[in-house]
């Protein structure tokens, strides 16, 4: 059964854990293949990606708004988790 907006509860996290698997084995697959200087720049243009989502959820308040402790940062975590590898949930059946 679907939530109150029409997603199932826990699909994009689990499509967020699946989308950062297939990303670190690439990425390794890439290291065994060509060497360690693509895989640190797509490494590294994943982590810009997180930081930018993170700074945009995080400046806009709302849910994983500013400061506090518990579970509003957690919420923006997991936000910015899902805004980088949340593409995994497009991949599964």
């Amino acid at each position: 059964m679907g939530t109150a907006s029409g997603s199932k509860p826990g699909t994009d996290i689990g499509g967020a854990h699946i989308g950062l698997i297939i990303t670190v084995v690439a990425l390794a697959v890439t290291t065994g293949l060509s060497g360690p200087r693509w895989p640190v720049i797509a490494a590294g243009c994943f982590t810009a990606w997180f930081l930018l989502s993170l700074t945009v959820i995080r400046g806009r308040g709302g849910r994983g708004g500013r400061g506090g402790r518990g579970g509003r940062g957690r919420s923006a975590l997991r936000r910015a988790y899902v805004a980088t590898f949340g593409w995994g949930d497009y991949i599964t059946p």
